[in-house]
């Protein structure tokens, strides 16, 4: 079993060095706890690992890996491995940055009855909240109230769960747009007019879930009494997906200082706009 942890830990550093070349945030979900004793709770999470994961703007790590190499990063740090080179760093393999944290508030499911008694169907609502906490500071985002609507009756108890979390599932993909700004970086001047940046390729197509007319911000990241201080320096407009790893854009403003910063190797941060 010890292999199978230490492979988990393998895994997870995998998943740090993509997020750090993609620029994707790395985003684990916790166990959620829950104000009601349901067998049918589990499907909470499930839901909302599915909804993170089809945005495609994260690197997930689901709760099951994250509790396995947490319980294995705590027993490295009995005496047994004090010595040891294989000690995995506690902030590399847990990788997430960002820890989303669910409370369930109510889970009503609940049999629709014949007139003769017997079973005709299942219904089902489920209310619950979400917040996100940020690992390294462990700052808290204020909880965010979902409800789901009734279920139209179903056969089983875990179908009507299951169509109850459906209705949701828009909400649930708006709230975590926003909360998790998709960023990405330029990775190659492609056209330049009158010493200006015309076109760029930015790093994520496809995979990234880029469209054409998407449009970002470029953002300068200046060091002030050691804190990030990012300031807005142009913009651009996706014009062409190419592929999974890149997209085209046009600039549509701060071209002459976007080359300029580009060109000294500055980091330059690009943040997706969200309506």
């Amino acid at each position: 079993m010890r292999n199978l942890y230490f492979l988990l830990v393998l895994l997870l550093n995998s998943l740090v060095g993509y997020s750090q070349a993609a620029t994707k945030p790395v985003v684990g979900v916790a166990a959620f706890t829950s104000e009601v004793d349901s067998k049918y709770s589990g499907a909470v999470a499930e839901k909302v690992v599915q909804i993170v994961t089809n945005t495609r703007r994260f690197t997930v790590v689901d709760r099951t890996s994250y509790d396995k190499v947490k319980e294995e990063l705590e027993f490295q740090k009995t005496e047994a491995f004090l010595d040891s080179k294989n000690t995995a760093k506690q902030d590399v393999a847990l990788a997430a940055q960002n820890m989303i944290i669910g409370n369930i508030l109510k889970m009503s499911v609940y049999a629709i009855k014949n007139t003769d008694g017997t079973v005709n169907g299942y219904k089902s609502s489920v209310a619950f909240t979400l917040k996100v906490n940020e690992v390294e500071t462990g700052q808290t985002t204020e909880a965010e109230s979902f409800q789901t609507s009734v279920s139209p009756l179903m056969l089983s108890p875990e179908s009507a769960v299951n169509e109850a979390l459906k209705s949701i599932e828009p909400k649930l993909s708006e709230y975590f747009i926003k909360t998790f700004p998709l960023t990405t970086k330029i990775s190659k001047v492609l056209t330049v007019k009158k010493e200006s940046a015309a076109v760029v390729l930015i790093s994520g197509g496809k995979e990234f879930g880029f469209k054409e007319g998407d449009k970002l911000i470029v953002e300068k990241n200046e060091l002030i009494d050691g804190k990030p201080y990012p300031s807005q320096i142009g913009e651009l407009k996706v014009v062409k997906v190419a592929g999974n790893d890149f997209s085209e854009c046009a600039v549509s403003d701060g071209g002459k200082e976007i080359l300029s910063r580009f060109n000294a190797a500055e980091k330059l941060t690009c943040k997706l706009i969200v309506k």
